[in-house]
Formats: C-alpha cells, sequence, structure tokens
C-alpha cells in the first residue's frame, strides 16, 4: 500500500499516471490530504466512485499516532508520536507573537553523536519516510485546532528536531515539497529552515534549486574544539564546511545562513572565542543565533550564565555579525533544543552507519 501522505505533487501526478489516471488527480488529492485533512477515500467527492474504490485498495493516508503529549507553561507543546515499526519521534509546536514554528524531526534518533545533545546520547534507528515526516505537520495542524479551536497557526517550519536532515534527502526534498506547494500548506521558502551539523555533501546537493533558510550547528570556531563538540568536524573542518557554505551563498545572494552556536559554560563562551568566530565568518553574509544550553540527565556541561551570554553577543556583534540570543522555550517539559530523545542504536554501529550515509552522499553529490 503507498501511503499518500509522503507524495508531493510530482510524486501524486506519477502515481496516478500508474493507476491508468489523469495526472491533474494529483492536484484533487493534494488538497483533499493537506488542507481539507481527508484521509478516506470514500470522502473525496470529486474523484470517481470507480477511481475511489481502487485507491482504498492500493493506497492509503496514514498519519502518525500520537502517544503522549505534553503542554510547557510557556504554551510549547510537544507530541511523542508513534511511526512504523514501534519508533517513536518528537515534534515541537513553538507559539511566539504572530507566528508559530513546528520543529520536526527527519530521523529516528541521531547518527551524529554531538556530545551535548541529548538526542545523540539516546542512539540513531533509522531515516524518517517523507510521509512520517510530513506526517508531523499533518498532526500538528489538525491537534492545533483542537487544542486552540483555530487560533494558533503553524507559520515556520524548522528541520531542528531529531536527526540531521541532510543525511536523509531523499525524504527531505519530497517534505519540502509539499510544505511549499500552495494546495498544501503554502509556506513561504523563508519560513521553512534546514539545520545541519555540517554534511557539507548534502548542502551542495541543496545549492541547485533550493531557496529554503539554512541554519549550520557551528559551536566552536576551531577545529579542536568543534571535534569535541561536533565528531563530524572530523570529516568535515571548519574550513572545509564554510567554503559549502559560501558556496550555497553565491550561488543566490537572497539566501539566508544562520549558525547556531550553543553556549556552554567555561567550554566554547570565553571572549577569545568570540574573537575566533569573528575571524571566521569574516566577509561571510550571515547570522549567529546564540543558544544557551539546555541541560539534560547526565550531561557533564552547563549552561553559560546571562552575563557571559551577553558579552559574548556584544563580542561578535562589534563586528558587525548580527548576533541574536535564542530565547529558550519549553524546557520544562524537555523540548527545548538538544532535548529531544528517542530509543536507539549503540555508538559503535552509529558511526559504522555514518560512513555509510556519508558515502552514499558523496556518489549521489
Amino acid at each position: 500500500m503507498t501511503n499518500l501522505l509522503g507524495l508531493d505533487r510530482q510524486g501524486l501526478a506519477d502515481f496516478f499516471v500508474t493507476l491508468g489516471e489523469k495526472p491533474f488527480r494529483a492536484r484533487q488529492v493534494l488538497q483533499w490530504i493537506h488542507q481539507r485533512g481527508v484521509t478516506d477515500f470514500s470522502q473525496m467527492t470529486d474523484l470517481s466512485q470507480s477511481l475511489r474504490d481502487r485507491l482504498v485498495a492500493v493506497a492509503t493516508v496514514e498519519a502518525p499516532r500520537m502517544i503522549r503529549e505534553s503542554q510547557s507553561s510557556d504554551g510549547t507543546v510537544k507530541w511523542l508520536l508513534s511511526e512504523r515499526g514501534g519508533s517513536a519521534i518528537e515534534t515541537v509546536f513553538i507559539p511566539e507573537t504572530g507566528r508559530g514554528t513546528l520543529c520536526i524531526s527527519s530521523q529516528v534518533g541521531c547518527m551524529l553523536n554531538c556530545t551535548f545533545c541529548s538526542t545523540a546520547t539516546q542512539g540513531f534507528k533509522r531515516n524518517l519516510s517523507a510521509d512520517e515526516i510530513i506526517g508531523q505537520v499533518w498532526f500538528a495542524v489538525r491537534r492545533l485546532n483542537e487544542l486552540t479551536d483555530g487560533e494558533a497557526k503553524i507559520t515556520n517550519v524548522v528541520f531542528m528536531g531529531m536527526g540531521e536532515p541532510l543525511l536523509n534527502l531523499l525524504a527531505v526534498k519530497p517534505s519540502l515539497a509539499i510544505l511549499r506547494d500552495d494546495l498544501a500548506y503554502g509556506l513561504a521558502a523563508r519560513r521553512v529552515t534546514i539545520s545541519t551539523a555540517g554534511v557539507v555533501p548534502g548542502i551542495d546537493q541543496l545549492i541547485e534549486g533550493t531557496e529554503f533558510a539554512l541554519a549550520v550547528s557551528l559551536h566552536a570556531p576551531t577545529d579542536e574544539l568543534r571535534e569535541r563538540l561536533v565528531p563530524l568536524n572530523r570529516k568535515y573542518p571548519i574550513e572545509t564546511l564554510l567554503a559549502a557554505c559560501r558556496r550555497y551563498i553565491e550561488h543566490d545572494k537572497r539566501r539566508s545562513i544562520t549558525f547556531e552556536y550553543t553556549m556552554i559554560e567555561g567550554v566554547n563562551d570565553q571572549p577569545s572565542h568570540a574573537r575566533g568566530l569573528r575571524r571566521i565568518l569574516d566577509g561571510l553574509p550571515c547570522k549567529v543565533n546564540l543558544i544557551p544550553f539546555n541541560p539534560f540527565p547526565g550531561t557533564p556541561f552547563k549552561p553559560s550564565d546571562d552575563a557571559t551570554l551577553y558579552a559574548f553577543q556584544m563580542a561578535v556583534r562589534s563586528a558587525g555579525i548580527v548576533t541574536t540570543i535564542r530565547k529558550t522555550r519549553g524546557d520544562d517539559i524537555a523540548a527545548a533544543c538538544g532535548q529531544l530523545v528517542g530509543e536507539l542504536l549503540s555508538p559503535s554501529e552509529r558511526r559504522r552507519l555514518v560512513q555509510t550515509q556519508l558515502a552514499q552522499q558523496a556518489l549521489s553529490a
């Protein structure tokens, strides 16, 4: 059975052609699924009865099921969602004045083993399929309507949940197309952000025909320190990573890059680190987003205090680099940046898997 939830307009058109139907059926079904939230083919009344009967036999529209819902005192909502094979992922909605951001996952767990991230300490299980990725958005739209009587709206989507999206581009790309499609969610490109720990081949694959915002997890100004925090840096050191970022920007000057920088007490938050950050980002159009470290059980790290955080911001900003501080949201329900978790593979298995994934990326680049 084909789950139509994860097919973009072209994918749906191709699917209907295999059934001997006209490609325009894709437009109809895309609207039924994503704009009207209909999963029952019998209710898709502008399709012929014979087609509806056939769809029942060969296709499905199956969204993830909610296992648990947590609501923060600041309005943030976190859902634990059940996916195929008994997997569970976390999806977070963050309400703000004039906007609502949905943080979605692209993998069950994460294979990159960043030392300051709770998701990484849990291990890795598998990539999510396109229907499992976009299914988070489909679910959240309907659940928020129930919770807020239609008042809360998703205006932005960020691939900043569990997983590394650039190691799962086969599923991420159709999800991006659905998010942008006017017959589905109709989000402007600048309202969709893809976050990466620095998978250079993936950044290069985004260069052609991609309009979305890119967020790069930097977290350190030197290779020595970044390798401690982001082991992927051993394969793609800072110079290589920033060269890819420049290629991404140079291809289309309208694009934006945000460098995420988690502030960890005594590790990467000193004046020398701020000076190093200014040096490596010199001349690169970008923004720096400082993220107070969000603690989780078993971590040796602590967040920088407010005085250190603001001093670091001023030091980087003095070089003309737009520098913001991300407000921590949802930390009372473990929904803040770096706190999403899953149940999953051992570190040695993850290392082998990431090498396989990177080799596949290099071959397809």
